[in-house]
């Protein structure tokens, strides 16, 4: 169950999102406000897991209430301005929804929020077997096995998939193997990293996955051969 609370400063924006939260079994929201200084108070006592926040309100903006908290928090913004969605999504929004909501729009976006607080609970029993990334300002569950390898393009990885077309995120290579198993991926290349077991063969200084021929660095070549070696795959 997620805990949540609503902010906005129009009471009846708050009875709009406490009645579509009713209709979720896996949504607790906990209270709502329309004062900015008391939501703040109740979450310094009461940590939540998700917070729907309305961005343009009378006392202060919640995109920078949103900043100002110290804690791990998701974020659904709730919104009449459509100008805001870059900002949101540049925060790590899980969405940003557009009033007035919609039952299965706001359906949709809580089951973002309970997807990362599944794979936030999983990954600390090292037990997911599946990545969130960020792309085209939306959060995108991407599951290990659906993944053929990684591939920089200047400041963004470029995720290649079996089973859909490559996912453009905004990450450093160093970054993102850090959010996955290291005994899963390992980097072969300053441009390439890999899941081990879709290693097809492993050819002079090449590595073949369906198709594709990703060279070996010399800065990565032994890291990657002893990795490989001692595989199961």
């Amino acid at each position: 169950m997620i805990k949540a609370i609503a902010l906005d400063d129009e009471p009846l924006a708050l009875d709009v999102i406490t009645s579509l939260a009713a209709n979720l079994n896996f949504i607790d929201l906990k209270r709502t406000f329309t004062q900015s200084s008391s939501a703040i108070r109740y979450l310094k006592q009461f940590p939540v897991d998700l917070l729907f926040l309305d961005i343009e309100m009378r006392d202060i903006n919640g995109i920078e209430l949103y900043k100002s908290i110290n804690q791990e928090v998701m974020v659904i913004f709730t919104t009449a301005f459509s100008e805001y969605a870059v900002q949101g999504f540049e925060l790590n929004a899980i969405d940003y929804l557009l009033k007035p909501i919609k039952q299965k729009r706001f359906e949709q976006a809580c089951l973002k929020a309970f997807d990362f607080y599944d794979f936030k609970k999983q990954k600390t029993k090292s037990a997911n077997n599946f990545v969130y990334v960020r792309s085209e300002y939306s959060l995108i569950k991407i599951p290990f096995s659906d993944i053929l390898f990684f591939e920089t393009m200047d400041d963004y990885i470029k995720i290649h998939r079996i089973n859909a077309k490559p996912t453009l995120t905004l990450l450093s290579m160093k970054k993102l193997l850090q959010m996955l198993p290291e005994k899963k991926f390992i980097r072969i290349h300053r441009s390439f990293a890999v899941p081990i077991e879709k290693i097809e063969a492993v050819r002079a200084k090449t590595v073949i996955i369906k198709n594709h021929q990703l060279p070996i660095g010399i800065t990565y070549e032994k890291s990657f051969f002893d990795s490989y070696r001692q595989s199961n795959f």
